[in-house]
């Protein structure tokens, strides 16, 4: 088994360290030799979307450092994988070796999902969560990277939870980095529309594999006093295990 470096994204350690801390638990239940860098920081992806590629550049160097003897690095989040896999070599085009680089490490970087399905072969990690339980499938995790089936069949293997499908399970929530303040409008109008898909299922949960999707659909519906917790498709991985 390989050792995995966990990549922690920046939301997750502000807002989500239990999406973080049940990573770790499946990780480490299925056999994995789990690491976790001292000195991880942001991927770079809003100042990469801002515009600001010198500071992008920077914070590239830095994680290309921190990872660069990593099996494998894992991270609960497409958009960081995404950044990590494509972004940083695009950032080093003019320049050879930092190129090769950020592709080496592009190689070696999963997202969660696509890691224990793709990369491991596992769909049943022995979880228990009784709900009826709509995907919301995320920008980055769904289109950018391919991730679709993998989260679908590793929540159709969890014990008690009958998965519901979104109408439009694979349309933006409006959050989009920077495009929530820079068209906050626009963001909110997209995030009405994917609330009313959500409560038109009957769901009693919400599950994503994008932590900026979980918080963003979480304000929509606390913001109507809607029940329906979202959750990381981590926390449930981590529900109820050898019930």
């Amino acid at each position: 088994m390989p050792t995995v470096n966990l990549f922690i994204p920046c939301l997750v350690d502000q807002f989500l360290p239990e999406v973080g801390q049940a990573c770790a638990n499946v990780l480490t239940r299925l056999g994995v030799d789990l690491h976790m860098p001292k000195g991880q920081t942001c991927c770079g992806q809003p100042v990469y979307k801002s515009g600001r590629l010198d500071e992008a550049r920077e914070v590239a160097r830095r994680h290309l450092t921190l990872f660069e003897n990593a099996d494998v690095v894992v991270a609960p989040s497409g958009s960081c994988v995404h950044m990590m896999r494509h972004s940083y070599a695009e950032l080093f085009e003019n320049d050879p070796g930092m190129r090769e680089r950020a592709r080496a490490l592009g190689q070696r970087t999963f997202e969660f999902c696509e890691y224990l399905v793709d990369v491991l072969g596992v769909t049943d990690v022995d979880a228990n969560y009784v709900a009826r339980a709509a995907y919301h499938d995320s920008c980055q995790v769904g289109r950018s990277l391919g991730v679709k089936d993998q989260p679908r069949a590793l929540l159709d293997a969890v014990g008690g939870l009958t998965r519901v499908e979104l109408e439009f399970a694979d349309e933006c929530c409006g959050f989009g980095g920077p495009f929530s303040v820079q068209h906050a409008a626009v963001s909110e109008a997209i995030l009405e529309d994917k609330i009313d898909d959500i409560l038109s299922c009957q769901a009693d949960i919400v599950v994503t594999a994008e932590p900026s999707c979980l918080l963003n659909i979480r304000g929509g519906l606390e913001k109507l006093k809607a029940k329906q917790p979202v959750l990381h498709i981590a926390q449930v991985l981590d529900s109820g295990v050898g019930a």
